[in-house]
């Protein structure tokens, strides 16, 4: 959209000069030479109003240096196509009024329309234009104007000036909201993110701090106690043991909370994320009957994982999770589109498919990952209702065992 709105305003007035061209270039007679100058003219303001619109706009929306020179130098391409559309007035009348002024239009668009975009305040701008009107109205007179002729230079001026505001400040503004969504976009996609690790880290703190703190005091009076030969010592640091052992249990179920899958959690939350992301994602869920939890748990883990490849590896921009049952399975259908030809392909790429299919496969169900017609990429898990097979994959290893396993103390 960015650059379709900059191009679209770039090469607008580029129209203007071609469009009166033919007529411009083909005139005889005393004139010729004048015309060809204006349209020279004309192009000109369209090549410089090229980069001056660029610096302009990025000066409007990242308060970027101004670009002012090229202002002054638009300015003066400005002018002198109103001196020359005067001069022709004066050595050939009135002809070809509409291919003249059609040819100043790509000068003003690019002059005002910088403008606007540098002035502070609209009235500022608006204020400007009001001055420059009477001013370039007095410009022209020296060359052969008359009074009637300046007074339309005014009008055209102002003409000029709001038509500039209305489609170059517009234009601007347009964008910078645009960006600044974007980036509000961002910043709650990383707050879900830092929520989600402040609550983990609140619910260690709530679990081991009380523990940690007791420990530290109960080590110390144990010291106290061995230095001065007391039996009681031998109490204390049983006491601290049974702590530590409590600590480590109830530290291990906040971990296994954190990392088991909840369905209708992960159903919310993939929803929630993908909408945070700007992603349309709709759910449609018609099971009634009771899941197991082996059955709850992949289905969970397949929404997770589905939703964190739609964020990563797809430029989406809708997604649909479908869970119903039918002849005694249940099936998980997502899908998104977005899916571009440079995208990883079904099975490659990384582990977590894999992961789903061996878990999916231990119920007794099965998965498919398969890319689709006009970029749609769809995962589906069929599970039976009532799953005979309990050969599930070993679950991974607690945090402090990976730790322990890791190269380098990182898992």
């Amino acid at each position: 959209m960015d650059s379709y709105m900059r191009w679209t305003l770039y090469l607008l007035p580029f129209i203007f000069p071609l469009t009166a061209a033919p007529v411009l270039l083909s005139e005889t007679g005393q004139g010729r030479g004048l015309s060809w100058a204006l349209a020279a003219l004309g192009f000109a303001q369209c090549v410089l109003g090229v980069g001056l619109l660029r610096r302009s706009l990025e000066r409007y929306r990242l308060g970027r240096p101004a670009p002012w020179r090229l202002v002054v130098l638009a300015g003066i391409l400005q002018l002198a196509s109103i001196v020359v559309v005067v001069l022709l007035v004066g050595a050939t009348g009135a002809t070809d009024g509409t291919a003249r002024g059609t040819t100043l239009l790509s000068g003003g668009l690019t002059f005002f329309g910088a403008l606007s975009l540098l002035a502070a305040r609209v009235r500022t701008y608006l204020l400007w234009c009001l001055v420059g009107g009477p001013v370039a109205g007095l410009a022209v007179l020296p060359f052969g104007g008359r009074a009637a002729g300046a007074v339309v230079v005014v009008f055209m001026v102002w003409f000029l000036a709001l038509w500039s505001l209305s489609t170059v400040r517009t234009t601007g503004w347009v964008l910078a909201v645009m960006w600044e969504a974007e980036a509000a976009r961002a910043v709650q996609a990383r707050l879900a993110v830092a929520e989600e690790r402040l609550r983990f880290s609140r619910d260690v703190h709530d679990v081991l701090g009380r523990n940690l703190t007791v420990i530290a005091l109960k080590s110390e009076l144990a010291g106290q106690l061995a230095r001065r030969g007391s039996p009681a010592a031998v109490e204390q640091m049983a006491e601290v043991q049974r702590i530590a052992r409590d600590s480590q249990r109830e530290m291990r179920e906040v971990v296994r909370g954190y990392r088991e899958a909840d369905l209708p959690t992960e159903l919310a939350g993939a929803r929630g994320v993908l909408g945070a992301a700007g992603i349309v994602c709709r759910v449609d869920d018609t099971v009634r009957e009771e899941l197991t939890d082996e059955v709850r748990s992949v289905l969970a883990w397949t929404v997770r994982e589905g939703t964190t490849n739609v964020l990563r590896h797809a430029e989406s921009g809708r997604c649909a999770i479908r869970l119903r049952t039918a002849d005694g399975r249940v099936q998980l259908m997502m899908e998104n589109d977005g899916v571009g030809v440079a995208a990883p392909k079904p099975g490659t790429g990384g582990s977590g498919l894999a992961g789903l299919r061996e878990r999916a496969a231990a119920l007794g169900g099965t998965l498919v990952a398969e890319r689709r017609g006009k970029g749609t990429f769809r995962v589906t898990v069929e599970l039976p209702l009532a799953p005979e097979c309990t050969d599930r994959p070993e679950p991974a290893p607690e945090p402090s065992a990976a730790l322990a396993a890791s190269p380098g103390g990182t898992s």
